[in-house]
This record gives C-alpha cells, structure tokens and sequence, in this order.
C-alpha cells in the first residue's frame, strides 16, 4: 500500500502533463510535416508519424517501469550505466551506420537505428551526480575538478570521433552543473570570453587586432590592480590562455571542421549568405516561421511544410511547423511549455534532500535547456545549424525514448525525497 501510495501521490504530476503534451505536440507536427495521403492515419508503421506513435507508447511503458524502481538502485548503477553507454559509443565507431555524415547509428533491425550518444548523456548525468555527492569532493581542488571533467568529456571525445558536432556540444551544457555545485564563476565568464573571441576572430580578417584587443585589456587591468598580485597572476595567465585559443581558431576552423560545418557558421556570422546553397536550410526556415504570422496557417495548411521547402523538417527543422500552421501564438505555447518544463526541474532539483538527485536533477535541466536553444536558436538562424534535436517533439526513437528516460528517473527520485539514497 506505501508503494502504491508512494508511486500515485509523490510523483510530480505537473511535470508529466508537460511530457505528455510535448510528445503530443510532436506527434501531430510530425504528422502534418511528413504527411503521405496514402497513409492518412497517425498509426500507419509505413510512415514516420507511425513509428513515433510506436515510440511514444514504447516511452510511456519505460517511464512507467522506471517510476516502479527502487530509487537506491539508480545511484548504485550509475557507474554500470556509464560505462555500457561509452561502450556502445566504442561500438557504433566500429559497426555504426553513417547517416548524413555522422558514423552515430547501429542498426537494429525492422527499419529502426539506435543512436548511443543520447543515451550517453543519462549515463553521463548520473555518474556525474554520483562523484559529485561523494563525501570531500570539492570542485575548488584540482583533483576533484580533473575527475568531473574527465567524466563529461570520455564521451565527448568518444562522439565527436563520429564526428558529431552538435551532440558533443551538448555536454557542455554540464557545465552548468559544475558551477551550481561550487566550481568558480570564473569558468563561465572564461567559457562566454572564449565564444566572443571565437565569433570576432572569424569576423575580423586579422586576428593581430583580437590579439591586441585582448592584450589591451589584460594590461590595464593589470595596471589598475597592481597591488593585487594574486588578480595579476590570474589576469596574466588568462590572457595568455586567451591569445593561444585565438591562434588556434583558424587552425581548428581550417583543419578541423569540415566544409559543411564551416559554411554554417559562415552564414550565421554574416561572413556569406549563399541563399540557395550552405544557407538555403535556414532561409527556408525563417520564411517557414514568418509566414505564420500570429495566430498561423491552421493545423496541415503550411505551404512550406506541405510541399517540403524545408529539409529534415520533421527532425531538426520540426518547430518550423509549429511557427507556420500555429502563428506566434502556437510558438509562444511551445516555448512556455518548455520554460515551465526547465524551471520545474529546477524546483525540484533544490527540494531535493539528496545530493545526488539535485546534481542530477540539474543535468538534466541543463541538457534539456540546451538542446531547446540552440535547436529553435538555429531554426532561426541565430545560431549555427549543428542538427541537434527539439525534446520530445523532433522525430526519432533514440531522442525520445532518451529524453524520456532522463527526466522519468529524475521524476523517481523526485517522488523519493523524503528517503534517503
């Protein structure tokens, strides 16, 4: 009866609402984006709309057996999770099927793939909660430090060899964690210091004038606090972390990314337009969006979403449907549905008694939330298209059932705070 009490009352019922209209969302967006008369209804398997109803429904029964499990055993595994997902990370660079560029699937059989990297991210947010509750971990002391940064980037590393951009970015995001949990703020100015010298040095033709720029001031405030021989020390070991991170850019820029990746960039910084080649995705998309206007063009009367104007439009680009057959109105619902989503983990995160579930908590807060900004952020060009996709509305099996996972055991650990893990 407690069990029973404890699974239909502790759970945070708000945010499964939100669950279930995203996936709604999604599932009616796929619907209209994709839709074959041939294969009018939502459960047609022939048809990708069929197949996420197929994936919500295999969602909801995992969710469903993650709320019945013993909330201990979620710590105690996180160690076992991590590693069979770096394994499966391993696994897709040897057997993985390339798509699109990105050696990132395994084929499972019966037309479905299976994507390790989002996986990766719960089996990274769970041990990263873990260290991070053990007893004298402090992130002030290097070791400490070394030990979470390591755990977030094995599988960086491991996906980026695939190579995937766009997912690796995303554990980023985890840095977030590591402030909340005491790391200086010092890391997240250096970190927005790092994306402003990156978008001047491609702008500007001499990258000597960043360099001085950044010099310049390295040198007055070194000036300004010469008293303060700790802040000197610092200043002086940040810019030349500073000037070594410019000189590497073009390298990185030239070597590294490939031309794809160099192009969007390219567009979202203003350096080429190229309307109808590297920027034909995202002008589609703005037109897609603006031509919805207010209230939209109605439920599966998107001119661009009908006659596929926008590419991967039921993936990456799936809030372009959204913006044209629901308006601002219909934009506006979905991006309120998401912040509510975000701040109630939040919420839940600081209720939490346990340590290892507000860490966690705020993992999956910060993967949500920027997965959410830089895939509307791209789909209206305010940032670089790094094909990563919208929470519970994009499809994909791996992404949802993924997403899913993550916040369910976040919601199971939510619904045992009182107890102790």
């Amino acid at each position: 009866m407690n069990n029973q009490r404890s699974f239909f009352f502790n759970v945070d019922w708000l945010t499964v609402f939100v669950y279930l209209a995203l996936c709604t969302i999604g599932l009616l967006s796929i619907h209209s984006a994709v839709f074959n008369p041939d294969h009018p209804g939502l459960i047609d398997l022939q048809t990708n709309y069929g197949k996420q109803f197929i994936f919500i429904i295999v969602s909801i029964i995992v969710a469903v057996v993650i709320l019945l499990l013993e909330s201990r055993f979620l710590s105690a595994l996180s160690p076992a999770i991590y590693v069979v997902t770096t394994c499966m990370l391993v696994l897709v660079l040897v057997v993985g099927r390339n798509v699109g560029g990105n050696q990132a699937w395994i084929d499972i059989g019966g037309g479905f793939r299976l994507q390790p990297s989002e996986f990766a991210k719960i089996g990274t947010c769970l041990l990263l909660a873990r260290y991070l509750s053990g007893v004298n971990i402090k992130l002030t002391e290097v070791r400490s430090f070394a030990v979470a940064a390591a755990i977030i980037f094995v599988p960086m590393t491991l996906i980026l060899l695939q190579p995937d951009a766009g997912s690796t970015l995303v554990f980023s995001s985890l840095l977030f964690v590591l402030y909340r949990e005491g790391l200086s703020p010092y890391f997240l100015i250096l970190e927005g210091l790092f994306i402003l010298l990156f978008v001047l040095t491609l702008k500007l033709d001499n990258m000597l004038w960043v360099v001085g720029g950044v010099v310049g001031v390295a040198v007055l405030i070194m000036w300004l606090y010469r008293r303060n021989r700790k802040l000197l020390i610092t200043v002086a070991a940040g810019a030349v972390i500073c000037v070594a991170f410019i000189f590497s850019i073009k390298f990185i820029y030239t070597s590294v990314l490939k031309p794809h990746q160099k192009g969007r960039i390219d567009i979202v910084l203003g350096i080429t337009k190229d309307l109808r080649g590297k920027g034909y995705n995202v002008n589609q998309s703005k037109i897609a969006i603006g031509s919805g206007k207010f209230l939209g063009k109605g439920y599966m009367e998107g001119t661009q979403t009908k006659y596929s104007f926008v590419p991967e439009q039921s993936t990456d680009f799936i809030f372009c449907t959204v913006g044209e057959e629901f308006g601002f109105v219909g934009s506006i619902v979905v991006l309120g549905l998401y912040l509510l989503l975000v701040l109630r983990i939040i919420l839940i995160a600081e209720r939490q008694r346990s340590p290892f579930s507000r860490i966690y908590a705020y993992g999956v807060a910060s993967v949500i939330f920027f997965h959410v900004f830089i895939n509307i952020g791209m789909t209206i060009g305010i940032v670089p298209s790094i094909g990563i996709p919208l929470p519970f509305i994009s499809y994909g099996g791996s992404s949802l059932i993924g997403f899913t996972v993550m916040l369910f055991i976040l919601l199971k650990l939510d619904s045992n705070r009182m107890g102790i893990i």
